[in-house]
């Protein structure tokens, strides 16, 4: 039998994907599992494997939130996200303006202010129509509040059994306000990691409203615009990337920054704000807070001795009260290592399976 390639080996043709003929496998696994949705390791397989190949387009190599794009002089970014999330409605928010927070957030860390949205609805037969009208007006007011006006749309209904109820699909367009955007290559040697919140809250929260095991706590999600807290900090010379931990959490955006620019990142335990909830849910199922999405939430790397500035400014701002100092880039291999409070060091592996599907 053939064993998978390497990530450093080269894609699969399109061709050899779709005629199946001697097809490279995306994974170990013989079909798509739960976790290739999960954003860590299978996800970047699947992506680079197929995706990728596909296109044939060297911007969708770049590794970020959004696409920059330049259209008769304007200077524009482009994302689009898929919202899946059970149950519709939890702790600190729903899936209407969760989807809004995502699309905007991706816009907003590739330093652009968003301007339109689209929204596709795919609805389940038996939705309550009270349930929907709360969902759709959630979705209106996050994008009012985000200054974005929904231009297009499109709704599809499946039948009952064959959703979750909801699922939303949006796109944003944001004009580029920042004058250097950032971007992982930019990133250097020697620069500060910041975090503007705790995290793992949204993770957490999620699974406790589902109720699976038992459990209940007064934990919200931190489900939010981050643009005030971009806003902030785009004009900042030393600003070198900007990330919204979501799928994979923190742990992730750590793997695609070693991944990108080839250096190692170093995360300080110490530093790193995890709320006693949460800490205390994780120790009881075995969780790792450092791989639990966060939906408000901003991941900065900076030059060192601007990282002061940045955390004046975010500590001044509703959502970044509690933003700190947690790692940062050094030489050396491409990995994730966790500098232990004990003062040791241990390696922080790419998020294999999916502890939590369907999470956002």
């Amino acid at each position: 039998s053939r064993a998978p390639p390497t990530m450093s080996q080269p894609a699969p043709s399109t061709d050899s994907l779709v005629n199946l003929q001697c097809p490279i496998p995306i994974s170990d696994y013989p079909t798509v599992t739960l976790a290739h949705g999960g954003g860590g390791r299978l996800t970047q397989m699947l992506i680079e494997r197929m995706l990728l190949p596909a296109f044939s387009n060297p911007q969708l190599a770049s590794l970020h939130d959004g696409a920059l794009l330049a259209v008769n002089g304007a200077r524009l970014a482009f994302s689009t996200d898929s919202f899946v999330i059970s149950p519709l409605f939890f702790p600190g928010g729903d899936i209407g303006s969760l989807a809004v927070h995502g699309v905007v957030n991706d816009l907003a860390v590739c330093g652009a202010e968003p301007r339109y949205l689209t929204l596709s609805a795919i609805i389940e037969e038996g939705l309550e129509w009270t349930t929907l009208d709360r969902l759709v007006a959630s979705f209106a007011r996050a994008a009012r509040e985000a200054g974005a006006v929904v231009a297009c749309g499109d709704t599809k209904v499946v039948r009952h059994g064959e959703g979750g109820g909801l699922y939303l699909s949006v796109a944003g367009i944001g004009e580029l306000v920042a004058q250097t955007p950032p971007s992982p290559h930019r990133i250097c040697e020697g620069d500060t990691l910041l975090v503007s919140g705790p995290v793992g809250d949204h993770g957490i929260a999620v699974m406790l409203a589902r109720e699976q095991f038992g459990l209940s706590g007064n934990l919200k999600s931190d489900s939010a615009s981050v643009l005030t807290l971009t806003r902030a900090v785009w004009d900042l010379p030393g600003m070198h990337f900007l990330r919204d931990p979501t799928r994979g959490g923190l742990a992730t955006v750590a793997h695609e920054i070693a991944r990108a620019t080839q250096f190692g990142v170093v995360l300080e335990q110490a530093r790193i704000p995890v709320r006693d909830a949460v800490t205390s849910v994780c120790e009881m199922l075995g969780y790792d807070p450092y791989y639990l999405a966060c939906e408000g939430r901003v991941v900065a790397v900076a030059r060192p001795d601007i990282a002061e500035e940045v955390l004046r400014r975010w500590h001044a701002l509703p959502g970044g009260e509690l933003a700190t100092r947690i790692g940062h880039i050094e030489g050396g291999k491409p990995r994730v290592t966790l500098a232990t409070a004990l003062g040791g060091r241990r390696l922080l592996d790419e998020l294999e399976d999916d502890p939590l599907p369907r999470i956002c």
